[in-house]
């Protein structure tokens, strides 16, 4: 953990977040969801945690083609840790990185609304966060 992503002792951190929801079916718009993101600008900070195990995402959503939906979350992360290989949009600032990636779509990977919170540590929000609303949703 860097001390740019920790507050000074005690002081709040503002963040933003949304929650990764497959969307097996878009026409019937039901989801689950399948990770976390949160992006922290005065903490410069940006992360993200998914689901990882394609036996664990088919079990959230049989008939899903996990191995596509690895390769979605993959791409995601890969943006959102500014990776030269996941194209232009992983080179921007990462508050732009955050705002494609929250935008709204029509595809079986979409994110909720953007919602915010405070924390002292973006690392530790980000793996409550991950608990709180994909963890616990395991079936």
């Amino acid at each position: 953990m860097t001390a740019a992503t920790r507050a000074p002792s005690g002081e709040w951190i503002t963040y933003n977040y949304a929650i990764l929801r497959l969307v097996p079916h878009v026409f019937a718009g039901t989801f689950v969801p399948v990770g976390v993101m949160l992006h922290a600008r005065t903490a410069e900070f940006l992360g993200i945690r998914v689901i990882e195990d394609a036996a664990q995402l088919e079990r959230r959503a049989p008939g899903a083609d996990s191995e596509l939906l690895l390769r979605y979350l993959r791409a995601c992360r890969a943006v959102v840790d500014g990776d030269d290989n996941a194209g232009p949009v992983a080179l921007a600032p990462p508050s732009e990185r955050f705002h494609w990636l929250t935008a709204p779509r029509s595809d079986m990977l979409q994110s909720s609304p953007v919602h915010e919170g405070l924390c002292h540590d973006p690392r530790t929000a980000l793996d409550e966060l991950y608990e709180r609303f994909v963890a616990a949703a395991a079936p």
